[in-house]
């Protein structure tokens, strides 16, 4: 059993046309992301995501590079953003789609459990609440409001100017 060796000549082949260099995001473009399955974000949730390395380096016509560190560049920003997204989500996504989860249903039982029963209660409680305050301001406040607007009302005042 001895130790295999295998060379492999990894070449990047890119086409200098198919890379244009403006910076404007184009959402729509069916070929910069190909459908590879099932659409995960139904509701386009995360569209502003769908960047390009063009949307996020962009040479001006005035200042550009050697063609070869362009296309180098893009491979390196495409393979490190797919390989980097793989890496974390491995290692997060579980994570925190359990603490997601837990945080939804702590909020559902909460609302379900406690929040509408509160609510409900009170809503049935208020129109006793309602004529017993009704009561209250027609014994105490109102008469007592009368009086003191009676007693301004005697009030005048003059202003004069020395």
């Amino acid at each position: 059993m001895g130790l295999e060796t295998e060379k492999a000549d990894v070449q990047l082949f890119m086409d200098d046309d198919a890379y244009s260099h403006h910076s404007g995001v184009d959402f729509a473009d069916p070929e910069k992301f190909p459908d590879t399955g099932p659409d995960r974000d139904p509701h386009g949730l995360n569209s502003h995501l769908k960047l390009g390395f063009e949307d996020v380096i962009a040479e001006p016509v005035t200042t550009h590079s050697f063609d070869k560190v362009w296309i180098c560049s893009h491979a390196l920003f495409e393979i490190s953003k797919y390989v980097l997204y793989k890496f974390l989500t491995v290692f997060l996504a579980i994570p925190l789609a359990f603490a997601a989860g837990v945080l939804f249903a702590v909020l559902s039982c909460l609302h379900i459990w406690i929040l509408m029963p509160f609510v409900k209660t009170c809503l049935m409680v208020l129109p006793s609440v309602q004529t017993i305050w009704r009561s209250v301001t027609d014994v105490v406040i109102a008469p007592l409001c009368a009086s003191i607007g009676r007693s301004f009302s005697s009030v005048g005042l003059q202003l004069s100017h020395d």
